[in-house]
């Protein structure tokens, strides 16, 4: 391995102590230490779980020399530890998934804007922030799950169509504290408005099998045992059950269907993993070495394959079991707008009894 990894919870307990003396985490490797002010060092906070990433990672000192110390942790709990501390922060690159945690971290001020060819050309304009401060690096839909003896995909067609009577007692969605639910009512919020997008999540509620209970998993388990006919989840989820052995995941995608929503007008919502460079990084240079390395064909490869998402830079290659569900129009809303209509969101699910 060529890459330092810890978990932020090991490490949460002697934060206070090291901001107290003045000085930033140092993470060792065989006997010797080494410090943030290292020349070949990039220190990367990631929210990502997957164990394919450190390949990346590993490719990329491969390539530079720059060694990747690697922090992981629960999003939110990583931010609060970079604004903990403070100019301090060992932090070059923070990495996490959706548009929404992204905009958290903007929110914070965490970022530092970043000027890249390489990166401009690389990543679709709707997929990084309008002033360079983070950049998508892999896609993933959000698609309606459909029970195949209950529904013929004929009858599918929008987002919004769930909300119509026909689908009373039929819906399954997680809960609206959500961040991927949350940045689907703000993409509507942008292409639809407040009004609108309200009367959808009113209609929506009106129509749910049951509360919102578990994760995308549960929601796909659920539609493929008739507890609803329909459900909203992230694809990567259908097509990770989709290559597991176990017989009740065989079940599971022999009765279940994908559609992709909303392809007669404004595309499928997508949300995106991403990163940006923190804007008191110690090795600013290596950590956009570092995104650009990220948005090359042979790391957005590795990266579709990790977690079965989609790359955001164009012809690189998808897994086969994503590749099966075909391609699709992709709503042309830029991501950053999830993060800013977040507010918004939260008073719409609230008023429609979303919970």
């Amino acid at each position: 391995m060529k890459l330092t990894r810890r978990s932020l919870v090991s490490t949460l307990t002697g934060l206070a102590v090291l901001i107290a003396a003045g000085c930033s985490p140092q993470s060792k490797k065989g006997t010797g230490a080494e410090t943030a002010n290292d020349d070949k060092v990039v220190s990367v906070y990631s929210s990502r779980h997957y164990n394919t990433d450190e390949e990346l990672y590993d490719k990329f000192t491969s390539k530079t020399g720059i060694k990747v110390k690697l922090l992981e942790g629960d999003a939110d709990q990583l931010i609060e530890r970079i604004k903990t501390e403070g100019k301090n922060s060992p932090a070059d690159v923070f990495i996490t998934v959706d548009a929404g945690r992204l905009w958290r971290a903007e929110e914070e001020k965490l970022f530092q804007p970043v000027s890249s060819s390489v990166l401009k050309t690389a990543v679709p304009e709707n997929l990084r922030h309008p002033d360079g401060l983070w950049f998508g690096l892999t896609k993933r839909a959000r698609v309606i799950i459909y029970n195949k003896d209950a529904v013929k995909p004929l009858e599918l067609s929008t987002y919004e169509a769930l909300a119509e009577p026909k689908w009373k007692g039929r819906v399954c969605i997680r809960s609206s504290n959500n961040i991927y639910n949350q940045s689907l009512l703000g993409s509507m919020v942008e292409s639809e408005g407040v009004e609108k997008t309200e009367k959808w999540a009113k209609g929506l509620v009106s129509n749910l099998a049951r509360k919102p209970e578990g994760g995308d998993i549960e929601q796909i388990a659920a539609v493929a045992k008739g507890v609803c006919d329909v459900a909203i989840v992230n694809h990567y989820y259908w097509a990770r059950i989709a290559k597991s052995d176990d017989a009740q995941d065989k079940a599971a995608i022999a009765n279940t269907g994908v559609f992709f929503p909303n392809q007669e007008g404004r595309g499928t919502h997508v949300n995106i993993s991403g990163a940006g460079v923190v804007a008191t990084a110690p090795h600013s240079k290596n950590a956009v070495a570092f995104l650009e390395y990220l948005a090359s064909p042979e790391a957005q490869k590795i990266f579709a394959e990790g977690n079965n998402e989609y790359p955001v830079v164009e012809g690189v290659q998808v897994e086969p079991i994503v590749a099966q569900l075909g391609k699709f129009k992709v709503d042309s809303v830029n991501v950053a707008a999830y993060g800013r209509n977040n507010s918004d969101v939260i008073k719409i699910v609230n008023r429609a009894g979303w919970k």
